[in-house]
């Protein structure tokens, strides 16, 4: 049987990749998206469903998970308006919940490398780690994948990094120029989500995910340049 696969985040950086992948593999997908129209014209939305919804909307959560075989969340709420944390709580309440009614065999979450022995973690990685928690502590097997610094063409990261190296002949760097980072290639994070789908039945865990080299941001410029 084709296997059903729910992508909340579908119109996202990595969820936009991820979809058209999982078609092109023969999976049955299903995105479930706030504003539909947003996939209007994108060529690989006609080979998958779109169901409108959000994740903190416990109704049409429920509905989405119908079916279906892995939930993917790809869903960050920094940006929008509110408390983008108790956002990120909410909506990964709702999809454990649905997901265990609906017996889904598996959550798999994108979420951020978090450093050891930090105190001072960003609320936005902190946030990012809570949600990874509760998909871990729910009954609903899970992987979480922590993915360093996510580089491709049209990430927050790169765009960043391509910007202020090709228009800034001179900067005075600030402090988080020198801080360590893992980055991965976007298309190494798109195995890692794809590979997780058939991974043991069961498995319940977390994966760090990274390149093979750690450098500074400041390498990264000089890399780039």
């Amino acid at each position: 049987m084709q296997r059903r696969i729910l992508i909340a985040g579908a119109s996202g950086y990595v969820g936009g990749r991820l979809a058209p992948s999982l078609t092109n593999l023969g999976y049955d997908v299903v995105c479930l998206a706030r504003d539909p129209t947003k996939f209007s014209g994108v060529p690989w939305a006609t080979h998958a469903e779109i169901l409108r919804g959000d994740v903190l909307d416990a109704g049409s959560v429920e509905s989405a998970c119908v079916g279906v075989d892995t939930v993917f969340y790809l869903v960050h709420s920094i940006g929008t308006a509110g408390d983008f944390s108790d956002s990120d709580r909410r909506g990964a309440v709702n999809v454990v919940g649905a997901a265990r009614r609906a017996g889904v065999k598996r959550i798999v979450y994108l979420g951020g490398i978090i450093p050891p022995d930090t105190e001072d973690v960003s609320k936005h990685l902190a946030s990012r780690a809570e949600v990874g928690q509760i998909f871990l502590d729910s009954s609903v097997p899970a992987v979480v994948l922590q993915a360093g610094v996510i580089i491709g063409s049209g990430s927050a990261s790169f765009e960043m990094l391509r910007y202020l190296t090709e228009r800034l002949p001179a900067m005075v760097t600030p402090r988080w120029v020198d801080s360590k980072v893992a980055p991965i290639a976007v298309r190494d994070v798109l195995r890692c989500l794809i590979a997780a789908v058939d991974l043991p039945d069961g498995l319940n865990r977390q994966f760090d995910i990274a390149g093979p080299e750690v450098m500074t941001y400041r390498d990264m410029m000089h890399r780039y340049a």
